[in-house]
């Protein structure tokens, strides 16, 4: 395994998670433990992005895949690697990146890059969210093509499925909404 050169235990990382395949830029900023497993990396990114956690996910650092292993979805029939095993300053340094991918079916990837290593600040949770920007694309869109035509719905009120969109939606969507106060009251509810 590679060794982090500069994130030691205690450390602070900072990722940047990119959706990738979208038109405009959607985006968190977090501050992790480099001792995350991916798993709970995992489990952190879900929440950042607003994310339901309702599919599969794998992690693919340098050609290799982790996730959890399942006998169903193997790529290539490589099995995955134990994503509950394996953590973040076991695999990656600063400035390098890697890949998230979250619901096979959809197919969303997001470009993970390792900004930098930072000292921890006093009384501070983590993992959390500092920056970010637009709203994530909703469960089950579609993959881009989907959401494509979900905004193009969403933003026309004569289109045809402008009513039936939103309301599947919950009633209302605004691409360009982004709650980082939401965002790290999710990540405290699913870390504490």
């Amino acid at each position: 395994m590679k060794q982090s050169a500069g994130m030691r235990e205690g450390d602070i990382a900072q990722i940047k998670v990119s959706l990738l395949n979208v038109e405009l830029a959607i985006w968190r900023r977090l501050e992790v433990p480099p001792e995350i497993t991916l798993a709970r990396l995992h489990v952190a990114l879900q929440a950042a992005m607003g994310w339901q956690d309702y599919h599969l996910h794998a992690f693919r650092i340098r050609e290799i895949e982790y996730g959890v292993p399942n006998p169903d979805y193997e790529p290539m029939g490589v099995p995955l690697k134990d994503d509950r095993r394996t953590t973040l300053r076991s695999l990656v340094s600063v400035d390098e990146s890697f890949v998230y991918e979250y619901d096979f079916g959809d197919g969303w990837e997001h470009e993970i890059l390792v900004e930098a290593v930072l000292a921890p600040r006093p009384r501070t949770r983590y993992p959390r969210v500092v920056d970010g920007a637009r709203a994530c694309p909703p469960e089950d869109v579609g993959g881009t093509p989907g959401y494509v035509a979900f905004l193009d719905a969403v933003a026309d009120p004569r289109h045809a499925e402008h009513a039936s969109v939103l309301d599947w939606a919950g009633g209302s969507f605004d691409p360009e909404a982004f709650d980082i106060d939401a965002a790290n009251r999710e990540l405290d509810i699913r870390f504490r």
